[in-house]
Formats: C-alpha cells, structure tokens, sequence
C-alpha cells in the first residue's frame, strides 16, 4: 500500500477458467508464504537493520491489528471450508471492518467501522452522519480488503533486477499449468489450517530462517522450484521456441530467503554498518 510504504512487490495474475481459478487460489493460499520467504527483500528501516527478513510483511500484519486479525479470521475460515462464491465474497467483504472513505478529495478516518452499517443503516456512520453510501464508497472499501489471494498474491517484497522477472516467472510456471497445480495440491494437502496461520505469522521473521530450512516448509520450497522449472520444459515449449527465453529468470532465486540475508552481511561487513551503499551495490 503506497500509503504506508513502497518496498511491496504485487504479482498479478489471470483468471480463466472457473475449475483453473479454484486450483490457483489453494495453490496461492498455500504457497505465498514460501513466496514471502524467497523473495525477502527489506531487512532495513530507516537505516538500521529490523530484525526481520521482510518487514513488508510485518506492515501488512499490524496495519490495524484488529481489522488483519479479524477479516484475515473470516476468510480463512471461508476459503478452509467450503468453495468460495461470489455472494459468499459479498456478505464477507461487508462484515470486514472497514479502513477509509473518500470523500470530496479527502480520506476519512473510519477504521474499524462495519461497512454493514453503511449498507443496512444508510446515514448512521459515525464518521459520515446523515450521508449514504455510493458504488465507490463501496469500490474504496473492496481495495483496503487484503485476503492471501485476491487475483494477485500478495507477501513478495521488490527487489533486485533479477526478481523482477523472477517473481512473474515463479508463479506463471507454477499456475499456468495443471500438472504443477496438482503437484503443489498434492504436497500441501494435509497442511493444516493452524500450520499455515503459523508460517504466516513467523516465515518473514529473522530467527525463523533456521527452523524454515530444517523444516517441511524449505522442503516443500525445493519442490516448488522444480515444479516450476519443470513445467517450462513442457507447458512452455512453445515461448522458448520464439525466443522469450523465461526459463532463466528463476536462476535468481535458486537459493531460498538468501537476499535479505546477503544484505544483511554486507551491513555488517564491507559496508561498515552504513546502508546507504545499498542504492549503489543494487542500482540498476
């Protein structure tokens, strides 16, 4: 969100089939953590390290704890439960507690107010007595909503050149294609709904990466970039043949929650604890 930071990387996706976008969205759901893990990228704030290997994903914890906790709560139980449809999408997206609105070039402050207020009690909004809701009222509230996946996953900081086009790559091997969908579907299905709350809360975190590579999740992650290597010796025969070459984007993350880790070794090595070498150790 450029409101609070710039550092996030989003990866946007194509929706087609209605049974393919089920599969991307389990796959999504599952794999985002190891995403935020890969491409780790902002282990400084103002300066100084933060003790994290991605402090985007901090941000999108604790902005609003109350407003994550609960809406994060809502569709985690909506997606773990039972398919997704779009009038369920609805009566969830008006339960989230809402963030702003937007009125007359202005934002107003209306975090943790119910947006069901606007809709079933028009004129009783605290913030905006007497004013009813509009469609871009509405539209305003449908962008402060931040599920795992929301045809874009989100958790992947910027980065380097090199993760520009590896980030795209990595998930348009892994979800453009029905055999590496399965694969992934099949190598998480019995991952619980309290493990995955558990990556997401900690995988981002400095003192986790130990655990992560002795664990199932670094395990899963080796597997998911051959997945995703595999697929384009097959799926994508066709973009090599013209020359697209997207094969060798992924070279940049073949080692696993590495960029922050370099970062962090170069601040306390070569850089003499002084950050501002970053704009030209990474300039591009």
């Amino acid at each position: 969100m450029e409101k609070r930071n710039t550092i996030v990387l989003d990866e946007k996706l194509c929706l087609c089939l209605e049974t393919h976008t089920d599969m991307v969205i389990e796959s999504g759901k599952q794999l985002k953590q190891i995403a935020t893990a890969i491409f780790a990228n902002s282990p400084f704030t103002e300066g100084k390290p933060n003790n994290y290997l991605s402090m985007t994903r901090l941000i999108n914890i604790t902005l609003h704890v109350f407003l994550y906790l609960l809406h994060r709560f809502l569709l985690t139980i909506l997606l773990d439960e039972q398919p997704l449809c779009f009038d369920q999408y609805v009566d969830y997206a008006i339960d989230v507690p809402m963030y702003f609105v937007y009125h007359e070039n202005k934002y107003i402050d209306c975090t943790g107010m119910s947006f069901s207020t606007v809709f079933y009690s028009p004129g009783k909004l605290p913030c905006l007595p007497g004013e009813l809701p509009t469609l871009n009222d509405w539209e305003n509230h449908l962008t402060t909503i931040f599920p795992e996946v929301y045809c874009k996953i989100l958790g992947a900081d910027g980065g380097p050149r090199g993760s520009l086009c590896a980030l795209p790559a990595f998930w348009l091997r892994l979800l453009y294609d029905d055999v590496s969908l399965q694969n992934v579907l099949d190598i998480t299905a019995y991952w619980t709904t309290e493990e995955r709350q558990m990556w997401r809360n900690y995988i981002f975190q400095l003192w986790s990466i130990s655990n992560f590579k002795e664990g199932l999740l670094w395990h899963v992650a080796q597997d998911v970039l051959k997945f995703s290597e595999a697929c384009y010796s097959t799926y994508f025969d066709g973009l090599e043949r013209r020359g697209y070459k997207e094969s060798g984007f992924l070279n940049a993350v073949a080692e696993v929650a590495r960029t922050s880790e370099k970062l962090l070794e170069m601040y306390h090595g070569k850089w003499a604890q002084s950050v501002d070498h970053v704009f030209q150790e990474l300039l591009y």
